[in-house]
């Protein structure tokens, strides 16, 4: 019997060319939770919308706690109870926020007395009637924003998009 030798530059073509077949083969799987595919030429991926709550059963200057984009997003909505930067409702003062500490992802707690965010890890506050601007502590970051859209016939607020990067995240839509 021949002994057949194979170099090692044909091996390695002969191996990536397979390897390429095999994986243009699969098929692709389709994930109901997957975000909507972006538009042609897009550089980012829709945000989904998502109803946030009633601004008439929204109590004044208390968190509501509700999840966007996704399960793993902690978030809270705030009816300040007056006008604010980014503001939406009758009287543009709901506004939301990562609950996520820009610092290194701690959970962060409204406080109503003082109308701020407080991290109790490292001590950082955020201003939500200031786009969640940092006041003090280790963060460098500004809280991201949750966008926000009120529908006056339903009267209802929708989260719609994030002004800002989530902590722990290379994208908000995963």
């Amino acid at each position: 019997m021949d002994d057949i030798k194979v170099g090692r530059r044909f091996f390695l073509k002969s191996g990536g060319t397979a390897a390429a077949a095999m994986g243009a083969a699969v098929i692709p799987i389709h994930n109901a939770n997957a975000a909507p595919a972006a538009a042609a030429g897009s550089m980012a991926l829709p945000y989904p919308k998502k109803a946030v709550g009633i601004v008439n059963k929204m109590p004044l200057n208390q968190a509501v706690a509700f999840n966007y984009p996704d399960a793993s997003s902690p978030c809270y909505a705030i009816r300040m109870g007056n006008t604010v930067p980014g503001g939406v409702g009758p009287n543009g003062d709901i506004v939301a926020y990562s609950s996520l500490c820009t610092h290194m992802g701690c959970p962060v707690a409204y406080d109503g007395d003082s109308r701020t965010f407080k991290c109790n890890c490292h001590f950082s506050m955020f201003d939500p009637e200031h786009n969640g601007q940092m006041i003090c502590g280790q963060a460098t970051e500004n809280l991201p924003q949750i966008k926000l859209e009120y529908d006056p016939k339903t009267d209802s607020v929708h989260a719609a998009g994030v002004d800002g990067l989530i902590y722990g995240r290379q994208s908000n839509i995963l």
